[in-house]
């Protein structure tokens, strides 16, 4: 009897910590640690404890050849349905077999290769899921274990080990730094979380374990910066959000941050900058205002508008009360409604009158004198219209000098003129028809002006008069000290004031002997307020449109005159002073310095009034 050939193959042998337990119940150490993922977290030595040896499993083979057949197409099958190398009939434990008992086997051979690049696709599926799964690590380490027994120096062997390697790496990286997270030991300044999981971004470019880690190292610096804005510290929140932002730059999560802390930011700033503008008007408001003011300093940013306003607000306030320059307002009238539009005009100090040599001057316009204003004043923003003035004659039934006599002066266009027509008054316009509201109202006096700035005064409890010469022309230069408000009278710039130019022309198709070269504004009279562009301090029509009363008696010159801003008046005085230019002026009439005298109960189709309010 012929005695049978049996080949023993060692049987597999995974020598590993799960070993000892059910293979579905992670280690009690694991259980209780999850890792950013939602998987178990272990260490990389732990996935590997597979210190994996493999000892192949026994497959007896027969010398004859009918059981090589079968064992040749068991392994066959073994290798289609992926059984690769556990128990005796995997296909790598009965090629090999088979390869022991015939090394000139080739077909063994070329199963053996074939289950070891099947092997290898195996090892990397596994490798490719073991970022965040330590079953996937635990079997790209079983891979590993056949692989070093059964081809310890195959080049494929030596690479794939490598990307083993990697792989305990990163997991190591990530377990410690998720580690790290649950201690708040963030790594921002170098020790925490943040150094391990760029270290496995390095060697895992878009790792999604370590950038889910990342992003909650992320979230927690913003957490950070969220509790400081909360505190009041924002500088403390902005370090946190600019460490935040250098995680993940091409993600909105810390812009969306940042913006809501600005908006906590600004919130509170509005607040402090409230509360300083109120505390203003009480008792020891200043005091007060200044310490609202340190407060919103140590948390704005540079040149905060809110900051920059109650810092003005607490500095013009001796200056200005409770206004600022530039500020427009109304001021509500007891009667209803409200009162013209007024600008707050900037105190400060000029040169009044004209230099010696200004062309077109007169000694009428010196000496120049220096004037300050100490405190700043509101000036109407335009002239006063006929609608401003029809409310005054309406709630008083005034009765202008005009209305009373029965006559004004109006512009005559068959003759080019200024004549004398009946039943003219303030409600008619240069030519005598009927005004519109928004016209600048005519032919009313000084004492009428007068007696419409009292009315506002008893009206809004407010002190309104018109405006002294020091005042006009303190706003009509506006910072400038040229001959005319723009500059010098050859460039005068196209649309800037309601002034005799030589392009303008009558409806008859008159035009000025004596006008600006090459300027036209469009207007043959005056113009609705407002047709013009304000001046840098915010007040139309100065040195155009209509000319002006003012509070000042006429003076011969400007010596003896008074050293501050105030009306220069001399009881019972009936001429008193005009200023500014008009649509139907001489051009040297619309220089900042002229002045002309006037009867005070002079009415006319060319002269008009504005009011000044006391801050």
């Amino acid at each position: 009897m012929r005695r049978r050939r049996v080949l023993v193959i060692p049987l597999l042998l995974l020598v590993c910590a799960a070993c000892a337990r059910d293979a579905d119940t992670p280690p009690a150490d694991e259980a209780a640690s999850p890792s950013a993922s939602g998987s178990v977290t272990i260490s990389a030595d732990e996935a590997g404890a597979a210190a994996l040896s493999w000892q192949r499993p026994r497959v007896a083979l027969a010398e004859d050849e009918e059981e090589v057949v079968q064992a040749r197409a068991r392994a066959a099958e073994a290798l289609d349905t992926g059984d690769l190398y556990e128990g005796e009939d995997a296909a790598i434990p009965l090629y090999l077999a088979l390869v022991e008992r015939d090394p000139d086997d080739r077909d063994a051979r070329r199963g053996l290769d074939t289950a070891r690049t099947r092997l290898f696709a195996l090892g990397d599926e596994a490798l490719a899921g073991s970022g965040d799964d330590p079953d996937a690590l635990r079997n790209a380490h079983r891979v590993a274990a056949v692989a070093r027994d059964v081809w310890p120096g195959d080049e494929h062997t030596q690479a794939y080990l490598q990307r083993l390697d990697r792989a305990d790496r990163l997991w190591e990286l990530n377990r410690t730094a998720e580690a790290d997270l649950a201690q708040d030991r963030l790594g921002e300044s170098g020790e925490g979380a943040l150094p391990k999981l760029r270290e496995a971004l390095e060697l895992a470019p878009g790792q999604p374990r370590a950038m889910q880690n990342l992003a909650a190292v992320e979230s927690a610096l913003i957490r950070r910066a969220e509790t400081a804005a909360v505190n009041g510290d924002f500088d403390s929140a902005e370090q946190w959000l600019g460490h935040a932002g250098l995680l993940r730059p091409d993600m909105e999560t810390v812009p969306d941050a940042r913006e809501r802390i600005s908006r906590m930011r600004t919130l509170r700033i509005s607040r402090l900058r409230d509360e300083g503008v109120a505390a203003l008007a009480g008792d020891d408001g200043i005091a007060q205002a200044r310490a609202r003011l340190a407060e919103l300093l140590r948390i704005a940013e540079p040149g905060d508008p809110a900051a920059v306003d109650l810092r003005e607000r607490i500095d013009l306030a001796v200056h200005y009360g409770l206004f600022r320059p530039g500020q427009v307002f109304t001021d509500a009238l007891g009667s209803g409604g409200r009162g013209p539009r007024m600008v707050v005009v900037p105190h400060g100090a000029f040169t009044m009158g004209a230099p010696e040599g200004e062309p077109g001057s007169s000694d009428a316009e010196r000496p120049q004198r220096n004037v300050r204003f100490e405190r700043g004043f509101a000036m109407a923003v335009t002239e006063v219209t006929v609608g401003d003035y029809r409310r005054f004659v309406n709630a008083t039934g005034y009765q202008t000098r005009s209305a009373r006599r029965g006559f004004s002066m109006v512009y005559d266009e068959r003759s080019g003129n200024f004549i004398r027509r009946s039943n003219v008054d303030w409600r008619h316009d240069h030519l005598g028809g009927a005004a519109t509201d928004n016209a600048p109202v005519l032919h009313v006096s000084a004492v009428d002006a007068t007696a419409y700035a009292d009315w506002l005064s008893e009206q809004g409890g407010q002190r309104y008069r018109l405006p002294s010469e020091a005042e006009f022309e303190y706003a009509l230069r506006a910072g400038t000290e040229t001959a005319f408000a723009w500059g010098d009278a050859g460039d005068i710039p196209e649309g800037v004031a309601n002034l005799t130019g030589g392009e303008d022309r009558s409806p008859s198709g008159r035009h000025w002997s004596n006008a600006f070269r090459g300027y036209g504004d469009g207007y043959w009279g005056p113009a609705p307020a407002a047709s013009f562009a304000a001046n840098r301090w915010g007040v139309h029509d100065l040195a155009g449109n209509v000319s002006e009363w003012v509070a000042d008696c006429w003076h011969e010159n400007y010596r003896r005159a008074p050293t501050d801003a105030t009306p220069w008046v001399n009881p019972g005085c009936r001429t008193h002073v005009i200023r500014g230019g008009s649509w139907a002026s001489a051009p040297e009439q619309a220089r900042s310095a002229w002045r002309a005298p006037a009867q005070r109960d002079t009415t006319n189709a060319r002269l008009g009034f504005r009011v000044v309010r006391e801050l």
